[in-house]
Parts: structure tokens; sequence; C-alpha cells
């Protein structure tokens, strides 16, 4: 029977959490009720990107996006949208500046200025079908590598197209796979590293979730450029719905005999496993994640020797990450001259990034290498929400840094983000505002960066703590002038001293607001105050009395007690007693009490 619609419903961890499986029930129910459920398929897909407008769908052939669903919209787009052929407007994304509704998922700036390569398939195909999979081309980079071109010419060609590692480091990735085929050893592995442990980033769990596929094949091409017969997928816990989706992918892709022994009749064998992590965030370094993956504590070791030539149980291994591997199909499919046209001289091809923190329209995006920082936060994202100035942009995770305001023109690629003392990173990407303090920033990522270190090397282990003493001294109100420069230098020795990525990275964050935002510390000092109003011990509550209306509201709503009535019937705040938890500035209906 033809369908009168296809629906795609995203299945993505963000919409599931924000009530998908209910919505798709009562939609279900619906149908069912208006007799048209055998007219219409219904097709759960991975991420779209638009992770604050969930539960989304879309509805083809129109491609009307429709979003922030609930069970009991579901009745209004059976009787309105599928039987009489009307959009039910109130469903649909408002644009920002002119207000209006835009029906058609193709209209949206968030779409529109994206080029999607790694992610091609996410959002549009069931992430449990192989055939889907199989329709949009996959496995055909496997056919042609398998049947039409020998190891050392897939080589050249992921050489030729100038795709480097996506993990953070930017590596050349035919480079690394010349080094892993050309290493001695009667045994080989490839690992996809899907450790990815950077607060606010999602993009391998999304890719890994809604197109699982496109992973395995890179990695089979992989496997056969260098020599391999096993390969690992090293995935931390936390990621449970993308485990069980790459679970299901691999059983499904060994019963296609995509995977096992004889692939596609020929004499090439290959089989991945998969290893679950604890969630150290020190194991998406390379040789720590190697040493988790043989039963060891993830720690790193000093390199050489590299993974190349001595990595897994001491046998040469290449390790990649998800989206790395998720490109690697389309390269060998559409040509390296395709893939190197898109991006910068020595920045090819596209980044996905997750977009996050003060900005309009947060999610999953894939844009051109070259792509300017203010096109990402103004044209995809939608700019700042409430009217609120842009600050700056932290950009590579805990290793990386802040970039202000003065350098939105910024091109995303490889060399100038790092000119500017930040890295590219795996991807996350998140943008701040006015209200954000930025010597709080430094200190959240270095918390994070000190609370995972392994402690295997001092400069990382002490060096960080040290860092994070000084900071919280300076947040605190006791800071000196004395303290920036012995931050400072201290920030140069950790980073210039470390064994691994995870401590040269950590002062990242530090370096760039100190470069950039020098005078936020100095007020913290000198000032004892926080210009954002963030740093609590800084903050300072006074009722006006000229606005206090005798409501009581503050005084009730205190946990603490440290409200008062006065002599005259207003309400005074009894500042030894103040934590400065800001319930009372919250709570006053009339702004009559003062936030500095």
């Amino acid at each position: 029977m033809p369908k009168r619609a296809h629906i795609l419903i995203c299945a993505g961890a963000a919409c599931i959490s924000a009530g998908e499986e209910s919505f798709k029930s009562a939609l279900e129910k619906e149908l069912k009720n208006a007799n048209i459920f055998e007219e219409v398929k219904i097709i759960e897909t991975g991420c779209f990107g638009t992770c604050d407008l969930g539960p989304v769908m879309v509805i083809y052939p129109e491609g009307i996006f429709y979003i922030h669903l609930k069970p009991q919209d579901a009745k209004d787009i059976v009787q309105e949208h599928l039987l009489k052929g009307r959009i039910v407007e109130r469903l649909l994304v408002k644009e920002v500046e002119l207000k209006k509704p835009l029906p058609n998922i193709n209209e949206l700036p968030f779409f529109k200025n994206q080029v999607r390569i790694a992610l091609r398939n996410v959002g549009f195909i069931d992430p449990l079908n192989i055939e889907e999979y199989i329709a949009r081309d996959g496995y055909s980079a496997l056919g042609k590598v398998l049947t039409e071109m020998k190891p050392e010419e897939v080589i050249d060609e992921i050489k030729k197209s100038g795709l480097r590692g996506r993990g953070g480091a930017g590596f050349p990735t035919g480079l690394k796979w010349e080094l892993g085929r050309k290493a001695k050893g009667d045994e080989k592995y490839i690992i996809c590293n899907a450790d990815e442990g950077d607060p606010g980033a999602f993009m391998d769990r999304s890719i890994l979730e809604g197109d699982p596929h496109s992973v395995i094949e890179g990695m089979l091409i992989g496997a056969y450029a260098i020599g391999a017969k096993k390969g690992f997928i090293y995935i931390r816990a936390e990621y449970p719905l993308a485990i069980k989706r790459l679970t299901y992918a691999l059983e499904q892709a060994k019963s296609y005999g995509l995977l096992g022994e004889n692939i596609l009749g020929t004499d090439f064998s290959f089989d991945i496993e998969i290893r679950i992590g604890a969630g150290a965030f020190v194991c998406g370094e390379e040789t720590a994640l190697i040493a988790s993956v043989e039963g060891k504590r993830g720690m790193p070791r000093p390199r050489p020797p590299f993974p190349v030539n001595s990595g897994l149980w001491g046998k040469p291994t290449v390790i990649n990450n998800v989206e790395t591997w998720a490109n690697i199909p389309e390269i060998i499919l559409k040509g390296a001259n395709w893939f190197s046209s898109l991006g910068t001289e020595k920045s090819k091809g596209t980044k996905v990034f997750a977009l996050a923190g003060k900005i309009n329209m947060t999610g999953l995006i894939e844009v051109p290498m070259g792509i300017t920082l203010k096109e990402i936060v103004y044209d995809i994202g939608g700019g700042i929400p409430g009217g609120k100035k842009f600050k700056a942009v932290q950009i590579g995770g805990p290793a990386g840094g802040c970039i202000p305001a003065e350098y939105l023109d910024t091109p995303v690629d490889y060399e100038s983000i790092t000119s500017l003392g930040a890295i590219m990173g795996s991807g996350g990407l998140i943008v701040m505002d006015e209200d954000n303090c930025m010597v709080d920033v430094a200190k959240f990522f270095l918390s994070f960066t000190q609370d995972e270190s392994c402690g295997k090397c001092v400069p990382c282990r002490v060096g960080t703590k040290r860092m994070l003493e000084i900071l919280d001294k300076i947040t605190d109100g006791k800071g000196e002038m004395r303290d920036l420069e012995e931050l400072e230098e201290l920030a140069k020795v950790v980073r210039n001293t470390s064994l691994c990525g995870l401590g040269k990275g950590a002062p990242n964050p530090v370096l760039t607001t100190l470069r950039y935002f020098r005078d936020e510390y100095i007020a913290h000092i000198r000032d004892k105050k926080c210009p954002a109003k963030v740093c609590t011990k800084l903050i300072h509550y006074e009722v006006i009395r000229e606005e206090c209306k005798k409501c009581s509201i503050c005084f009730r709503n205190c946990p603490v007690g440290a409200i008062f009535k006065d002599y005259d019937g207003t309400y005074v705040i009894d500042q030894e007693k103040c934590t400065k938890c800001g319930i009372c500035f919250q709570v006053c209906p009339f702004k009559a009490i003062k936030k500095e």
C-alpha cells in the first residue's frame, strides 16, 4: 500500500529524555483511531541536531518540521496535517528576528548553513535498519575498496583528501594509516576512540546513536588498508543508547556477511568488539585507552614508541575517533578531490560541533572548515538569548581555550584556532555571554581536568592542584596581584612538562582567560568584585529601602534567617548571616533587592 506520509521522529538521547517515546505512542494511537495507521510509516531516527527543541519530527514528503511535541499534540497533527493537509503552526519553529513560523526543515538557518558528511545519515535513517543505510550507498565504499583498490591506493586517497583526525590533535589520517601499514608485525589492530568526555560534547555519541554503520564501514576500510583483522570500539558506559544501537548494528553487519570471515566473498576478514570504559577522561588519550582495552588501569605512557608501531598488546595499532571513521566511506565514494574542495588549504572537509551554552539554537552541527565563529554563533545558532552581549566561546573542551568577541571573524580551522591559544579539540563549542565570569569559567574547566588527572606525572597531578588553589583564592576575594604571575608561570610549566595531552591542555582555559580577560582577574583581586556577579563570596545583596514594599516575601524565603524587619517596616539583610544564596534576589517581585 502506498504511504500517505513518512514521519521521521528523532529518537536521539536528548529527544528521548524530553518525552519522545510517550509522544510516539500517542501518535500511533491517534493514527489507529483515524484508521490511517497502515498509510503512514513512522521511523525513529537519530539526532536531528536541534537538541533544545525536542522532541522533534519531520513529516515527508512536505518536509514539515514540528518541535516541542507532547502526547496531546498527536491528535492535532493527525486530524489537521495528515487528514486535512493543514500545517499545525503552533508547533513550528519561529524565526528569531521575523517571528514568523518556518514550516520546512530546509528553510531553517540552523540546517541551511550546514554541510553534512559525517552526519549525512543522522536524522534520515533508522539506525536499527541496515537496509536503510545500504539504500543510502552504505557499504558501497567497502565494496569498492575490496574489488577495485589496493590497500596502498586506499591510503593514497585518504592522504590526498587532507582528512585530519577529528579527535583533537588533527594528525593527518592518511599518514597515520601509512605508518600503520608499514609497521612491522604479523598482527595489527584498528581502534575507534568513542571515549567522548568533554563537558558539553555529544558529537560521537550522536553519530553512534544515529548512524553506527558509517563508523563500522570506516573501520573496515581502515583495516583493509593497514592489514588488520581485529578492531575494537572503546566507548564509555555513560552512553547506553549508543552501545545498544552499536551492538545491534554489529550483529546486523555480521548477519549480512559484512563482518567476519571472507567479507563480500573476498579473502579479507575482519571483526569488531566493543570495549566499555568506566568514564575516565584520561582514557581519551590513546595510550591510556590502549591500557584500558588491555584490562589495565587507564594511564598514559611516554611516546615513542607510538601506537602505530607498538600499541595494543605491543602490536601496530591505528586509532581514530568516531567522526574520523564516519568520514571515510564518503571520501572513498566521492573521491579525495571532492572532500579537499571543502575547507581551507590546511584544514580540509567539515567539522562536527556540539553547540551549547548561551545561544538560541543549541545542538549538533556540521560545518565546512573555514567558516567563521560569527557565522556559527549568529547564522546557525541564532545569536545570544535575551539580547545579551556575546562575550566568548570556549572551543576544544577542557584542553581548549576561550576566544573573545574581538576574534569572532576568525575562521574555524586548526591553524587559526591554535594561533589564538585554543585548540579545535573533538568539537565542543560553548558560547558565553556578559553574565559569565571568565575567572569562574577557567576554574570550572581546570577543576574538571584536575579531578580527571590520573596522577601519574607530577606536573599534572600537583601543578593543576596548585593552579586551582590560586583560582579559588582569587574567586574568594583573597587574591594578590603576584598570584597572576605565579598562575601564569605555573600554567606554562604544566603545559610544557606534563606526560600526556590532558596535562598539556589543562592550562589552556587559564592562559587564554589571562590573555584576553586579565581585567576580570584584576577586578577580583584589586576591587574584590566579580564584574559578572557570579563568584559567590564577592557578591553583596542589599535591600533598596525606597523600593521595599514590606511584603515579607524575601523574609519568608530566606533559608538562613538573615533577613529581618527594621524599625520602619522595611526589610534588611544581616550581612554576617547572609550565605549569598541569592534566593531573596530571585523571589522579590518588586526588584527591591540589589545584587552587586
